[in-house]
């Protein structure tokens, strides 16, 4: 057939032969934007896309943007057409014509061509192909970093949510495909959260879902980074090579860019997958993994909502408060580390709370203890040790927190916490404290107590209190000294190491360790101001106090070595940070009282502990004649010392703290010479300028309702010992007041003579106290007679105005159970007159 000759000069037309007859196709009919898209495909794919006709079909969508739509979709039939038929050379050209058509284009018709572009991204993703689906992963992070004008209220990332999470956890056999497929499902959901971060449609991606699948498949790759703590820290910035080929540090750059991106609202939709994460891998048994998580956690997002992160790990503890004590104590450990770097910055109004809830577990903590110790009782098996031990853990790791935290507190906020724990220290004979361990019985309450105040004592390191008041106020001051009126070396001593932090504002504590005899004080450099006015009105309230505290504390049989140095120290502290000269003669005093212990041995305490406080005696002595410096008062201190040394070097420090020590009988035979005189004191401080009229009296402590509260003899039976036992002004009175006890001397006492003579000796002996003796001791002795009088007269009217017996029964309770007991009509007491 003959084609005419106009048809020869338009090269578009296109002429077919069919059976049926002749068809003529016009291509020049074609829609432009068909044949400008058609254009840009080579016929053979390696030649790569057609620049001049992209060229072309980008000038086209930009000049005629309402076209946009038809182009996107046009590309979108090609695409899915040749994915179909594997033509993967034309999808990529496809592919990278969608990429030059989005960066060219930036108007409002953009939208429609945006859901053909994301169509084409979701085919590839879908398809089995790594190539494409990393093709795929290229694009959709392009269109991610584009900024579009309007926000886009209809679209949806949910597809690609799951499907770049499901990318993350490739399993392919091959390592190199399987690491090249992980990546892109990284780089995805990075560009997914930039995408819906940056838009106004925000809170779609912090849905419980979402945060659900990204959030374990950035941990997932996270866990394979080998040396965990080189990533430890702030955000690191590493080089763009090694971000494209490591998945674990692209993982974390991400999940970095994510948690600084969160806000007050998301917090805690973003923290709680990295619990279940954890959880489901079994990662807090070790929970190196885990703390590097939540440090990560703690340094990107911003400072203000630490409190979240804390409060959800606190959470999650009392979640798995059940779970096994290694578990618990990685997750205390975790808690810890986030304590740590929140402590910082802001902590926020969560302070009490992590206390509170620490402290609950503490108890918890013992309670597991002693239930294995009490169910194994009589088998003791290795299961059981391991699990007592594995507590142990727990509780160590509770008390490292509580004391971490506590101490990177500021000033303020430290000293209300020092309050809060300290009112959980349980007190025995008491029910007012808040921790509850009257399920635990004395051993369980007895560690709760050793717990707190370790956990107190790490606190007030390095506190530094302008006035003493501020760190020792009475409602702190009570409390904290009642524990060292117990029968128990270790709580006695952790009181001590806690009045050392909170006294000690200059840190001489190091240059007093250890219990010795001082050559040269000034060798020490100790530091020292001027006592404030301050300090000297807490000296005269609560001087007595810590007095009787020391006092009391010597007095105890278990006592040891590092019992007597704390006792060493808070005497050479209490010198060295609060003393006066009314104080010094007030320690004066005490230490000679101290030596009358040892001497006259009324609680028969050990030879090993009187050889202990007069070694005591001695050192303390030697630094306060030395810290005085008042000539002959280190005269006559060095002359014991010296007598000491060569006739009885048990009462020496050095001496009798050592391994072997050859402990004397009896201490009655000991010359004058070997004790310190106080006649000899008061003559060398007398020509000083001390006022010394005090030191005729002897120190006698004051009589509190701790003692009631405590396990030990009552102060009362000690006070009326020593008023009737010291009727003399000083040592050398006592010491020779030794008397055969004859018929002679039955005969007087029985002879009316001598009562009288002892009526006027005991009238004389009061009128002198209230004359020398201080106003502190002389009250507190009239408050302990007033509150002696006021329980006896509380027991008379609580028997006097208990309620008659009711037929009908009394409750009494007993094991948490309430019992009704009726008393009959006829045993029934009836008034006289009834």
């Amino acid at each position: 057939m003959k084609i005419p000759e106009f048809l020869k000069l338009n090269s578009k037309f296109c002429w077919v032969n069919l059976s049926a007859g002749v068809c003529c196709c016009c291509a020049a009919l074609r829609p432009r934007y068909k044949r400008l898209v058609d254009n840009i495909f080579p016929e053979d794919p390696k030649d790569g896309l057609v620049k001049a006709d992209m060229e072309k079909l980008t000038f086209y969508a930009v000049s005629a943007p309402e076209k946009l739509d038809r182009i996107g979709a046009y590309l979108a039939e090609r695409l899915s057409r040749d994915v179909v038929r594997h033509r993967y050379g034309y999808v990529l050209i496809a592919m990278e014509a969608l990429d030059q058509l989005l960066m060219a284009c930036h108007s409002q018709s953009i939208k429609p061509f945006v859901e053909s572009f994301l169509h084409m991204v979701a085919k590839l993703l879908e398809s089995g192909e790594p190539k494409l689906q990393v093709l795929g992963t290229n694009s959709f992070v392009k269109f991610a970093n584009i900024e579009e004008d309007t926000p886009s209220y209809h679209r949806r990332y949910d597809f690609f949510v799951s499907r770049f999470s499901a990318m993350c956890h490739s399993c392919d056999h091959d390592p190199e495909i399987q690491t090249e497929i992980r990546i892109a499902g990284i780089r995805g959901i990075q560009g997914v959260v930039r995408k819906t971060v940056n838009d106004e449609l925000r809170a779609t991606i912090w849905e419980p879902q979402h945060m659900d699948k990204i959030v374990p498949s950035l941990l997932f790759n996270m866990q394979k980074i080998e040396d965990i703590d080189s990533r430890i820290g702030p955000p690191s910035s590493p080089t763009g090579g090694e971000k494209e080929e490591n998945p674990a540090l692209l993982a974390e750059n991400c999940f970095r860019e994510l948690l600084g991106r969160a806000t007050y609202g998301n917090m805690n939709n973003a923290v709680r997958p990295v619990f279940a994460h954890l959880d489901h891998h079994r990662l807090w048994d070790p929970n190196e993994f885990a703390v590097s998580c939540f440090k990560i956690i703690m340094y990107s997002i911003q400072a203000q909502y630490s409190h979240h992160v804390i409060q959800e790990i606190l959470g999650h503890l009392d979640v798995r408060k059940r779970d096994s004590p290694r578990v618990r104590a990685g997750i205390i450990q975790v808690l810890l580390e986030a304590v740590a770097i929140a402590a910082k910055g802001s902590i926020g109004p969560t302070v009490l709370e992590v206390f509170n809830t620490l402290l609950k577990h503490l108890r918890i903590s013992v309670d597991f203890e002693l239930g294995d110790r009490r169910s194994s009782a009589g088998s003791a098996t290795f299961s059981t040790s391991s699990k007592e031990s594995d507590e142990r853990i727990v509780q160590n790791a509770i008390i490292q927190t509580i004391g971490f935290f506590g101490s990177n507190l500021p000033d303020y906020q430290r000293s209300e916490i020092m309050m809060f724990i300290m009112g959980k220290v349980p007190v025995l004979g008491t029910t007012s404290q808040s921790l509850d361990t009257s399920h635990l019985g004395d051993l369980g309450t007895r560690r709760i107590q050793i717990m707190l105040l370790r956990s107190l004592l790490m606190v007030t390191s390095g506190y530094k209190a302008t006035t003493i008041t501020n760190a020792l106020p009475p409602p702190f001051l009570d409390p904290l000294l009642s524990p060292s009126l117990m029968e128990d070396s270790e709580l006695r001593q952790l009181v001590l190491e806690i009045l050392h932090n909170l006294i000690d504002r200059h840190d001489n504590r190091a240059k007093l360790r250890g219990i010795r005899i001082i050559p040269d004080v000034s060798d020490l450099k100790i530091k020292r101001d001027k006592i404030s006015r301050q300090d000297v009105s807490f000296m005269k309230k609560h001087g007595q106090q810590l007095y009787r505290h020391i006092y009391l504390g010597c007095k105890e049989e278990d006592n040891v070595q590092k019992n007597f140095e704390l006792l060493f120290t808070s005497l050479a502290l209490t010198t060295i940070e609060l003393a006066n000269e009314e104080v010094v003669i007030d320690l004066i005093r005490l230490a000679i009282a101290l030596q009358d212990i040892a001497i006259i041995n009324e609680d028969n305490l050990p030879m090993f502990n009187r050889c202990g406080v007069m070694a005591l005696v001695a050192a303390y002595l030697n630094f306060l004649s030395q810290m005085i410096a008042v000539p002959a008062f280190c005269q006559h201190v060095s002359k014991v010392i010296e007598t000491r040394s060569l006739e009885a070097s048990y009462f020496l420090p050095e001496t009798i703290f050592k391994d072997k020590c050859n402990l004397p009988k009896s201490l009655e035979k000991h010359e004058k010479n070997l004790f310190f005189l106080t006649n000899k004191i008061a003559e060398s401080l007398g020509g000083s300028g001390y006022s010394v009229e005090r030191l005729s009296v002897p120190y006698v402590p004051q009589v509190t309702d701790e003692d009631r509260l405590s396990r030990r003899k009552s102060i009362v039976d000690t006070v009326s010992i020593q008023v009737d036992i010291l009727p003399g002004n000083n040592t050398e009175d006592k010491i020779d007041n030794t008397e055969e006890i004859t018929f002679e001397a039955l005969k007087k006492a029985i002879d009316n003579n001598g009562l009288e003579e002892q009526e006027k000796e005991k009238r004389r002996l009061v009128i002198e106290k209230f004359q020398k003796a201080p106003f502190e001791e002389i009250a507190a002795q009239c408050e302990t007679k007033a509150n002696l009088l006021h329980d006896r007269l509380a027991q008379i009217l609580e028997l006097t105005i208990r309620p008659p017996p009711s037929p009908s029964g009394t409750m009494t309770i007993t094991a948490g159970h309430a019992h009704y007991q009726s008393v009959p009509v006829y045993e029934m007491k009836f008034p006289d007159l009834f």
